[in-house]
């Protein structure tokens, strides 16, 4: 039996080989907080050993698109650092993964002013790769997709511009662009988070739309952008050294380029979630545990790539763990674990109890604790965490509780932030035994 990709159309072949690929990680990240206190949102650590730049730049490399540029602005020495050591091609190919920081010249001495401010600051570079097309992604969304399915549509269509879109409720519709299209997806209408109940009854999608394509809207009506877009190369150029009063994408871009181009949505109906929140994070992150997950990384064909870390497997001492994931290089002792994430070189010390939270781990392993310190990395002995987010390299003392509850409000504390009913710990943080956080 021929495989999909034995059936493709050959001339996309061509195509293909003239996309380049932007992703953007520049923004601050504020909801994401304090998990961006210290990294770009594109580094955030995912799922133990995988961190968010990790989706965007794997479905790349299996879409055979070689040629990307990640923007970068704040907070990027981490991001940096994880490109650089994991994502190398070797001396044979063509392909890179370029990262163009934010930086002042003599025409842009300011910073990043959107995403569409963005890429016109760094089009000098990205000029070089001599695309025909460019596919522009976001840093911060867990999905698996194929680009050529995506670039077929624009090919076909004859689109200048294509918009990556998802069926979405009424409630969600407010918080993304949601798109009026035509039955052959050509879109006539983009508003960037419609709040007023008139506009929104005028942006459903007819229901003979989603059929035409084989989706069902499922108390679904709307089409919302995923932050994923398709532009020929020479209108891309255009609209941007045109227009440099457009700073962003969704809310000036592409609603104006309806006047003047042709843009069409490509549907897409899998499992697709920006990770913009620390509740959409955590959601995400405990969905993982599940025994079905709504997304798996190891598919055999299609893995999202990481870091290669030599690290052993990990070790689990008389304990009872429940729906769990335990990344390596984990030391769990005596100590109970439910509905959990505990990423690499993560301690858990005797007697700990930890339920539906998400533990970092650590960047390095540590057999004695510092002096200087006092308390060892990781989650010491007869501590209890619930609801709890644990970045790398904290310290939890013994007999800490640690409760999160959605009836507590957004708080900061030493060490620690309350967001949305979780407790995250800070990187690098102590927390001294007997401490009580929620």
């Amino acid at each position: 039996m021929k495989s999909r990709k034995e059936h493709r159309d050959p001339m996309m072949a061509h195509v293909m080989k003239n996309v380049g690929v932007i992703v953007l990680g520049g923004g601050r990240g504020t909801r994401l907080y304090p998990l961006t206190k210290l990294r770009a949102k594109p580094a955030v650590p995912l799922c133990g050993q995988y961190r968010l730049i990790d989706i965007p730049l794997s479905n790349c490399i299996h879409s055979g698109l070689n040629r990307i540029f990640v923007l970068t602005q704040f907070n990027s020495h981490s991001l940096n650092r994880h490109i650089v050591n994991t994502y190398k091609f070797d001396d044979f190919t063509e392909g890179y993964v370029a990262l163009l920081a934010a930086e002042q010249t003599e025409t842009t001495p300011d910073w990043f002013q959107g995403t569409a401010d963005a890429v016109r600051k760094q089009l000098l570079h990205i000029k070089s790769a001599g695309s025909e097309y460019y596919i522009i992604l976001s840093g911060d969304q867990l999905y698996r997709m194929d680009f050529h399915d995506l670039m077929t549509t624009h090919i076909q269509t004859g689109a200048d511009i294509t918009v990556a879109a998802l069926p979405v409720s009424r409630s969600d519709a407010k918080s993304f662009g949601i798109m009026r299209v035509q039955k052959n997806t050509r879109i006539r209408e983009f508003i960037e988070k419609p709040k007023d109940k008139t506009v929104l009854d005028g942006l459903e999608t007819p229901e003979e739309v989603f059929k035409e394509f084989g989706l069902e809207a499922k108390g679904k009506p709307y089409l919302a952008s995923m932050g994923i877009y398709v532009f020929n190369a020479a209108v891309l150029m255009e609209q941007l050294l045109g227009h440099p009063e457009w700073y962003d994408f969704g809310k000036e871009l592409l609603p104006n380029s309806l006047r003047t181009h042709k843009l069409y949505a490509h549907m897409f109906d899998g499992f697709w979630e920006d990770i913009g929140s620390v509740r959409s994070y955590f959601e995400v992150s405990l969905a993982m545990t599940s025994h079905r997950p709504p997304f798996h990384f190891c598919e055999p064909d299609r893995p999202i790539f990481t870091q290669s870390r030599p690290l052993p497997g990990a070790h689990i001492f008389d304990s009872q763990v429940k729906n769990a994931i335990l990344c390596g290089g984990a030391r769990v002792q005596n100590a109970v674990i439910a509905d959990s994430v505990i990423g690499n070189r993560s301690i858990v010390h005797p007697g700990a109890h930890i339920e539906k939270s998400i533990v970092l781990g650590s960047d390095y392993l540590e057999d004695v604790p510092r002096g200087d310190l006092g308390i060892p990395v990781g989650i010491g002995e007869g501590a209890k965490l619930y609801q709890t987010i644990v970045d790398r390299n904290a310290r939890i003392g013994r007999r800490c509780v640690i409760r999160g509850s959605e009836s507590l409000p957004d708080q900061e504390g030493p060490g620690f932030s309350m967001r949305e009913g979780i407790v995250v710990i800070h990187k690098d943080a102590i927390i001294p035994e007997g401490t009580r956080i929620g």
